[in-house]
Order: C-alpha cells, then sequence, then structure tokens
C-alpha cells in the first residue's frame, strides 16, 4: 500500500507475542492423538490439564479451576459463622430496646417531678394523701402506673428472636424514635427475607405500600397457577403474566422456564442456609420468617411456590448444606451473599465436573466466574472452550455422525508435527541434505535446459525452442525450426525406493511404553516421504497376533490389541505382497519388542506360543528367506531386546544382510529416519549417469 509506513522497536521481553491459533493447539494434541487417535479424547486432556500457549502464558484447565472453586469454598466456611444472621437482628433490638427504656425512664422522672411540685403547692399531702381531687396527681400516678407496666413487659419479652419480635408488635412504644428503628427494622427484614427467596424480586420490594404487597401476593398466586398448568399439560400465558406484572422482575426473563429456574435457585440457597444452620438457629429463623410474612398474608402463597419448584427442579440442591467453622459473623445480607456465592460455586463445580468437551464451556457465564475466581480463570475457560471451533474452522478436524475425526490436513499436520519434534531432537552432525548435483534422466524436472545432443531423451522445451528460432531468422511466421534449434529440459536423477514398515501392536507394546514412540515413528516416515519423496511407496502393516495392512489416514486412530501374539511371520507375507507390485529398491522397516510368538496354520488360523515354539521360528524365517529371495531388505529397530529376541534378529540379519539396531522409545525416531535418509541419500549418489 503506498504511503503505508511500519515502525520496529527492539523486543524488551514485555511485548505480546502471537496469539493462541490452531497449529499451536494441533501441536498440544500430537501425543494424546497418536496414542489414541482420537481427537475429542485429546481435546479433553487439554481441557483438564492445561497448557501454556507460545508465549508461555498458562491457560489453565478444569483441574486447577476445580481446585480454584474448592479453595474458595474452603477460605469462607473456614472464616465465617452464620450466627451474624441474629446477632445483627438481636443487637438492633437490644438497641432499641434501651432507646424505649430511656424514654420511660425519662416519663417516670417527669412523672415524679409533677408529683413532687403538686406536693410542695399544698395539692396534696406528704404522705400521698390527696387533700384534694387533682388532675395532676391522677395524671402522674397513672403515668408512673402505665411506665412501670411497659418495663415489665419489656422484662418479660422472650429471649428468642421470633419472640421478642412477636412481643414488641404488640407493645405500645413510648418513644415515637424507638417505634420507627422497630418498623424499619421489620421493613429490612421482610425484604432480606424476599431477597433470601427471590432475588430478582428484591428491587421491587423496596418501599412496598400495603396495596403493593397485596398486588405481590395476586402475582404469586397466578405463577403457582402457571405452574399447575403446565403441569396438567396446559401452555401458560406467560406474556400476558409479564404484562402485568413484569414490573416485579427487572432482569426480564424471556420464558417462563427462565423465571423458575431462577427462582428455584434462590430459593434452594435460601433453604442451604436453613440447612447449614443449628436446630435452633433454624427454628428461629424460620419463626420469625412466618411472623413477619403473617402480616403480608404471602406465607401460604410462597409455600406453594417453593414445593412447586422442589418438583420441578430437584437437581437445584434443595438438600445442600454447609459446614460454617469461622469466627467471622455473617450478617442478614452478607449470609444471603455468601449462601448464593457458595451455590454458585457448586454449580459451576458440577457443572465443569460433567463437561465432557471444551464446547460445552461456551455455556459458562463468565462474569460469574471472573467474579468467583478472577479473570485468569474465566479467560482461560474462554480459550479453552474454543478450541475445537479453531480446529474446526482451520480444516483441521471435522465432526462426522457425532464424533471429531482428522481431516486429510489435519493428518498430513500431525505427521509433519511428529517428524519436525524428531528431527528437533537429532544432533546436525547426524543429518545432512541429499541434494545430486548431476543431472541425468528422470522424470522430475529441474526447470533447466540444454541444447539437444543425440541419445538425450527429447523432453523439448517449447518456449526456449521457439525463441531459438525466432532469434535465427530475427522473427516473422511461421517459424520454421531446424534441429539445431532444439532445446530440452534437464531432469533431476530420480531414485525410487518402496518401504513397509511393520508396526509391532502386540500388548507388550503399550505395557512397556513403547507404543507412542513407535507410533510417531510410523507418523514421521509417512509425513517425510509424502514431502520429501513423493515418488517413493510407503506400507504399513501392523502385527499382534495377525497382520493386516494399514492406510496413512488410518493411523492416528491405530491402537494396540488386546491379544497376545507377535506374528511377524503374516507381516513378512503381506509386506513382500505389497512390495511385489512395487518397483525401485525394496525394504522392510520393522519395529518390535518382542520374539516371534505366533504364525498362521495351513488354513489361516493363527497358532500362539510363549516361549515361541520351534514352529513358529522357522516358519517366519522362511519368509525371510523368501523376502530375501525377491531382492526385498530388511532392517529390524529392535525396543527393550532381551538375549531371545537379539539372538532371532541376529538371525534374520545373517540371512538377509540386513541390519538390526537396538535402540530405546526416546531414540527410535532418531534411529529410523537417519537410517532411511541415509539409505535414500547412498541410492541417489550411487545410481544412475549424469547427462
Amino acid at each position: 500500500m503506498v504511503g503505508q509506513r511500519f515502525r520496529y522497536s527492539k523486543w524488551d521481553g514485555t511485548q505480546t507475542g502471537f496469539e493462541l491459533d490452531a497449529l499451536d493447539v494441533l501441536a498440544e494434541l500430537t501425543d494424546d492423538l497418536m496414542y489414541h487417535g482420537d481427537p475429542m479424547a485429546a481435546l479433553r486432556r487439554l481441557m483438564q490439564e492445561g497448557f501454556e500457549d507460545r508465549n508461555g502464558e498458562r491457560i489453565q484447565g478444569l483441574r486447577e479451576i476445580l481446585e480454584q472453586l474448592r479453595q474458595e469454598r474452603q477460605e469462607r466456611l473456614e472464616n465465617h459463622d452464620l450466627g451474624g444472621v441474629y446477632d445483627e437482628i438481636n443487637d438492633e433490638l437490644s438497641d432499641l430496646i434501651g432507646q424505649e427504656r430511656l424514654s420511660l425512664d425519662d416519663r417516670q422522672a417527669l412523672a415524679d417531678i409533677e408529683l413532687a411540685e403538686a406536693e410542695r403547692d399544698g395539692r396534696i399531702e406528704s404522705d400521698g394523701e390527696p387533700a384534694e381531687p387533682d388532675a395532676i396527681q391522677r395524671a402522674a400516678e397513672l403515668a408512673k402506673e402505665t411506665t412501670a407496666n411497659k418495663q415489665i413487659q419489656l422484662d418479660m419479652l422472650p429471649d428468642d428472636l421470633a419472640g421478642k419480635v412477636r412481643g414488641l408488635q404488640q407493645y405500645e412504644f413510648e418513644s415515637n424514635e424507638a417505634q420507627q428503628r422497630f418498623d424499619d427494622l421489620l421493613d429490612k427484614l421482610r425484604q432480606e427475607l424476599m431477597r433470601q427467596q427471590f432475588d430478582q424480586m428484591s428491587g421491587a420490594m423496596a418501599d412496598m405500600s400495603q396495596d403493593e404487597l397485596s398486588r405481590l401476593k395476586d402475582m404469586m398466586a397466578e405463577l403457582n397457577r402457571m405452574l399447575e398448568q403446565r403441569a396438567a399439560g396446559e401452555e401458560p400465558d406467560f406474556d400476558g403474566f409479564m404484562e402485568r406484572y413484569g414490573d416485579f422482575f427487572p432482569d426480564d426473563p424471556k420464558t417462563l422456564d427462565e423465571l423458575l429456574e431462577s427462582m428455584a435457585r434462590q430459593m434452594a440457597a435460601m433453604q442451604a442456609m436453613l440447612n447449614s444452620m443449628t436446630p435452633e438457629q433454624r427454628a428461629q429463623l424460620m419463626e420469625l420468617s412466618d411472623q413477619l410474612m403473617e402480616d403480608m398474608d404471602l406465607n401460604f402463597e410462597m409455600s406453594r411456590l417453593g414445593q412447586n419448584l422442589q418438583e420441578l427442579f430437584p437437581d437445584a440442591g434443595w438438600e445442600r448444606s454447609y459446614d460454617f467453622s469461622g469466627f467471622d459473623p455473617l450478617g442478614f445480607a452478607d449470609g444471603s451473599q455468601m449462601m448464593k456465592d457458595l451455590g454458585q460455586i457448586d454449580q459451576l463445580d458440577r457443572f465443569l465436573r460433567q463437561a465432557t468437551a471444551p464446547q460445552g464451556l461456551a455455556e459458562v457465564d463468565l462474569d460469574q466466574v471472573e467474579r468467583l475466581l478472577g479473570n485468569d480463570a474465566a479467560a482461560s475457560l474462554q480459550r479453552v472452550s474454543e478450541l475445537a471451533k479453531m480446529l474446526e474452522e482451520q480444516g483441521l478436524i471435522q465432526g462426522k455422525e457425532g464424533r471429531l475425526e482428522l481431516t486429510p490436513r489435519g493428518l498430513r499436520r500431525l505427521g509433519q508435527q511428529a517428524l519436525g519434534d524428531l528431527f528437533s531432537s537429532l544432533s546436525p552432525d547426524r543429518l545432512g541434505t541429499h541434494d545430486v548435483e548431476s543431472v541425468g534422466v528422470g522424470h522430475e524436472r529441474n526447470y533447466d535446459t540444454k541444447p539437444y545432443e543425440f541419445g538425450d531423451p527429447f523432453n523439448l522445451s517449447i518456449e526456449r525452442t521457439i525463441g531459438n528460432a525466432i532469434r535465427r531468422t530475427g522473427g516473422g511466421t511461421p517459424v520454421r525450426l531446424t534441429p539445431d534449434d532444439f532445446e530440452i529440459e534437464r531432469t533431476e536423477r530420480q531414485v525410487r525406493s518402496s518401504t513397509v514398515l511393520m508396526l509391532d501392536l502386540s500388548l507388550s507394546m503399550p505395557m512397556r511404553d513403547n507404543f507412542l514412540p513407535a507410533k510417531k515413528v510410523a507418523m514421521a516416515l509417512h509425513a517425510l516421504i509424502s514431502t520429501q519423496f513423493p515418488r517413493d511407496y510407503l506400507g504399513i502393516v501392523s502385527f499382534s497376533e495377525v497382520a493386516k495392512e494399514l492406510k496413512a489416514a488410518d493411523l492416528p486412530e491405530v491402537s494396540w490389541d488386546f491379544v497376545y501374539g507377535t506374528n511377524m511371520q503374516h507381516a513378512f507375507v503381506l509386506s513382500r505382497q505389497m512390495l511385489a507390485r512395487q518397483t525401485g529398491t525394496k525394504q522392510i522397516i520393522m519395529i518390535t519388542d518382542g520374539e516371534p510368538t505366533a504364525h498362521l496354520l495351513s488354513d489361516g488360523t493363527p497358532f500362539f506360543s510363549y516361549p515361541p515354539a520351534r514352529e513358529t521360528v522357522e516358519q517366519t524365517l522362511a519368509e525371510v528367506m523368501r523376502c530375501t529371495r525377491a531382492g526385498i531388505t530388511i532392517n529390524t529397530f529392535m525396543l527393550d531386546p532381551d538375549s531371545g529376541l537379539r539372538g532371532f534378529i541376529e538371525r534374520i540379519s545373517a540371512m538377509n544382510r540386513g541390519r538390526a539396531f537396538f535402540t530405546t522409545p526416546q531414540t527410535l525416531g532418531d534411529y529410523v529416519l537417519v537410517d532411511f535418509i541415509e539409505h535414500k541419500r547412498k541410492l541417489l549418489f550411487g545410481r544412475g549417469r549424469g547427462g
């Protein structure tokens, strides 16, 4: 773009690098895909374990997040106590009762003063006997009697919270301020109780008039009727309900199910608080609730709704309880929020434990996760939820018949990843290039030309030949050619080799941790040949109790066989038949960790014996001889060889003139790839003639 400018700065370690992409994800999945061949199983493992992106940033797996949830739950339970729910109310009641007693004391003192003044003025005798009827005297005496009775009433208030509230509701306050504080406390408690039950409606509950409270009761009654209609198979009029009572639900639920699920979670949290209290605390709170809600005539409808919701949402956590063991008392509002948090922690914990695929995590409320666990956990869940989508969008995996599988592009990339992993472990001096300086007869164009000479293949370069004729004649049509104008294309010397990889899939391979390295070698060898030597042939034969031919596309899903038996004889038969249809140099690469313990009988059934039977050894060596006569070289790579395997492989090498490598799972790939490339280099440099 004209005028576009770019500015570069020195890397200081603080800049953000590349974002996570599908190839990064596939690289993380390589070993799992090699081992199990199941993209979904590999994604589940990545989802559980987590990983680091190319910037070195940790993307947390579900195990880490579940541990954070456990710690968050434990911290709340160990630091808090539900007794504060009552302490807060009791403290407020004690304060306003104290204020009422002061008012009573003031009234008693005022009455005493008035009586003293009446006595001093001679209106009554000093012994208290009236000298004459007097209104002041009667008023003072009545005031003293009233204050004394009220003090007795306050002294007789029950110790339990609900009884104390009930007694004060029947009490006539002397102090207008204490009366107002008590009324405010009751309103606050009603709202807190309603918030416990119906969090969505908490905003609509503030400062409700008696008419609005009556409307609330009507709303709940209609909600119960809708639930009963649904239970009877009828379709409730949810839209009409929201038109009449939508102001109670500021969150604006779109469906009846959405509304009911939210209410069920909230009521279950209230039940969890009750379940977590001591029997005495629970009895007090329930009695207090009955006492407060009786004034609103909502108890019946609330109980009815709770029962309906329990039947509709039995798994909402109605039986949940928590064992608080801390010393920090929770007030009513804080206790309500604590129960809500614990319920969300439990709900998230349950959801994550049941997650079977990364894409299912897209349903998680990330705002809730961020509030409970922080931004890192929320960001990790979001990125993990996108793993399968990233792979599908890049054409690396695809859904088929309800499962995920690698696409051809994914298969190629997986092989290239395995090849890259193996090559990265090699020291530079073990591998060199295998370019050929000379040119000769073949089929691969070198994009270079030469004048035609007698005996050369007539690979005519039309462009250069016509150009020579035009330059010779000076132009014009028709263009007439002469033999001196002919120019031909040079070609690289081609030496085709055909290879069959014999892969041991007997039960001993996974038992000795040899399966994954062997399978990775197969994937890497396929990637090497298909990309670097596309004219070469690679066949794959697996063998355990019997042998079978594998296609490259089948490699990711190949697993070991849960049977005993190492049938090299059958594998050699299949390999020889496959190579008979090919041209060029022919070789078998065999990867195994055990002696031959099985062969095919004349009727085609497998025979197994351990230790190896003499007949099995003889049948296997007979096939080795047939391969040798067919010009097939057998190179063997032994994993964890014992003396029996070593001795047998040495007999194969003596008969076939092939090579034997004693290796380990860690170095298997090095040996196989280096040997293959060195074999290819010798073929390229040792045959053909230049042109």
